[in-house]
């Protein structure tokens, strides 16, 4: 299940999603130009690795990716729900926003795997962090889906419908990854994906709209 579009309209310029997927895809740019052990020592100086845990390594970590899906998907993902989200809280407190659920997501993958030595990178975390508060905002809103089982086909889905099944698989694989070797071997992130999501709810709510997207939504609903 792969979103290509969704119908929900955003009235303003999505300034800071744009940014976000700009300066990811650059530093992305930059590690990947570098050869190998550097490489190496960018990640583990910049990533986030739980057995020595530095808060700064929180922060830089959302902005390095491990490979050319794993950035191309993020940022498609950030394009689809951020945009709508900066619609209602504004750039400024949307880039709070956005930051704080990559924090929560980083804080509980670390407390499921403390003693990993394994880099974490990624914005997934704060991106699940988007995809919950869409999830709370817009659930009715239609997602172009792209299904592959047997053949590809294409069809319309509700928000909340893809997001509650985005949420289960995370959840399900996170508890599924207890007390394996997951931690030493690195993988998915899954409880940063959980992590994340349940932040973006609990931060839509704290944060609220701002005034004139509140004033919009009275006058046209």
């Amino acid at each position: 299940m792969f979103p290509l579009r969704d119908t929900q309209p955003s009235y303003s310029q999505p300034v800071v999603t744009i940014l976000l997927i700009v300066v990811n895809m650059l530093v992305f740019l930059f590690e990947f130009s570098l050869d190998p052990e550097s490489q190496s020592a960018f990640v583990d100086y910049y990533g986030l690795i739980p057995e020595h845990f530095r808060f700064s390594g929180v922060l830089t970590s959302m902005f390095l990716h491990s490979g050319w899906m794993h950035v191309l998907g993020n940022m498609w993902f950030l394009w689809i729900f951020g945009d709508n989200i900066e619609d209602i809280l504004g750039h400024a407190k949307y880039l709070l926003f956005y930051l704080s659920c990559g924090v929560a997501a980083a804080l509980a993958q670390v407390a499921a795997n403390p003693d990993s030595h394994v880099p974490m990178v990624g914005a997934s975390g704060a991106i699940a962090g988007v995809m919950g508060a869409y999830m709370v905002k817009f659930p009715q809103s239609r997602i172009l889906t792209l299904f592959t089982l047997l053949f590809f086909f294409v069809t319309e889905v509700p928000a909340w419908l893809m997001l509650i099944y985005w949420f289960g698989l995370q959840f399900l694989s996170g508890v599924g990854s207890l007390g394996t070797n997951q931690a030493s071997q690195g993988g998915v992130a899954f409880f940063a994906h959980i992590g994340g999501f349940v932040a973006g709810i609990v931060l839509i709510h704290m944060m609220g709209a701002r005034q004139r997207y509140t004033r919009r939504r009275d006058l046209y609903w």
